[in-house]
């Protein structure tokens, strides 16, 4: 099968046969997949960032965002059969960890990362687990949904964490408006009743975010802090969530938070320098965010099937992988670009 394959890091993948996987465990399953996203961690994973703390061996195929279709089913597995639409939760877990037990299985002590500690879903099959899989509609195309995968869960785990902050009278900021961005914006317009601020510097980003349901947009043009106090008067935004994090957005963020306010970080890149006065003398707090449970997919799939949540994207086949890596990394993607087999 084709598989867009790292071999070293800062130079480009290659797409290249390598063999089909095949089942070994009692609750394996195998994907035929249909959709892989293009994330910004998978330029983060060839400039070498993730090399440390995931320890891959190279070569090895690149893809956390997947969806497709059954293929084939370990002989325990009861909830899948071949044929059914899946998207898949990006961390097989192992379901015995008191994480696992307690519903938050991102923190899986057992846990493994497709597409970042081994061969992902940027190829034409993926080895992964019955856990991983959320059915869904026969007539969802995996393509339409793949990014949700991760970027949507991501998206969707911070706004999720933040509803009991933004009731009705308050006003969060959202900053960057890209392939996750855009996302987190419609889960805020669909989940909450907050006052949604959308900051960013592309002013295409800033049209889409007003058709996905920003009350105001303000570009990042050196007078972005100011601009949100004055749609706050003056006081701050009770949250905002942070999806560049770099590039000195993360600092405008915790300036746009007004006291008793709480930051989120999904982005990363960056480097937060506050004074501890400054974080205990206005209560505000900082957040960290990673990938979603599988239970905040299973919902934010809801969402997507109700319509309520949609992706903007742009397709490559498989075989232009690196033109697809080419124009996430120049700017040239609006929401998400997606690999179909």
């Amino acid at each position: 099968m084709k598989a867009v394959r790292l071999h070293a890091y800062h130079k480009p993948p290659a797409v290249e046969d390598v063999p089909e996987p095949t089942i070994s465990g009692p609750l394996d399953v195998i994907v035929k997949i249909g959709g892989a996203g293009v994330c910004r961690t998978d330029l983060h994973i060839i400039e070498g960032q993730w090399a440390q703390a995931m320890a891959p061996q190279l070569p090895y195929t690149l893809g956390h965002e997947n969806a497709g279709w059954v293929h084939e089913v370990g002989s325990a597995v009861t909830n899948l059969a071949v044929g059914d639409t899946v998207i898949l939760h990006p961390t097989p877990t192992c379901g015995l960890c008191r994480a696992c037990r307690a519903g938050d299985d991102m923190h899986c002590t057992n846990s493994s990362f497709p597409g970042l500690s081994h061969d992902g879903g940027m190829a034409e099959y993926l080895l992964t687990s019955a856990r991983c899989c959320v059915k869904l509609d026969p007539q969802t195309r995996p393509e339409d949904v793949a990014a949700l995968a991760d970027a949507g869960i991501t998206a969707y785990h911070a706004v999720r964490k933040a509803i009991p902050l933004l009731y009705p009278g308050t006003t969060a900021v959202l900053i960057g408006a890209g392939g996750l961005g855009h996302i987190g914006i419609q889960c805020l317009a669909a989940l909450t009743a907050t006052n949604i601020i959308v900051v960013d510097r592309n002013p295409d980003a800033l049209k889409l975010a007003d058709q996905l349901g920003a009350h105001h947009t303000v570009v990042a043009d050196g007078g972005q802090v100011d601009a949100v106090k004055d749609l706050t008067g003056g006081a701050g935004a009770e949250v905002v969530l942070d999806f560049v994090a770099e590039q000195g957005a993360e600092n405008d963020a915790f300036q746009m938070t007004r006291e008793a306010g709480s930051y989120f970080v999904i982005g990363y890149g960056g480097t937060v320098t506050i004074p501890t006065l400054d974080i205990i003398s206005t209560e505000r707090n900082i957040i960290g965010n990673i990938v979603g449970t599988y239970n905040d997919l299973a919902e934010l799939m809801v969402l997507a099937q109700a319509g309520k949540v949609t992706l903007h994207t742009k397709t490559y086949p498989l075989d232009s992988a690196v033109e697809a890596f080419d124009d996430l990394d120049n700017g040239r993607v609006r929401g998400r670009a997606i690999l179909v087999p």
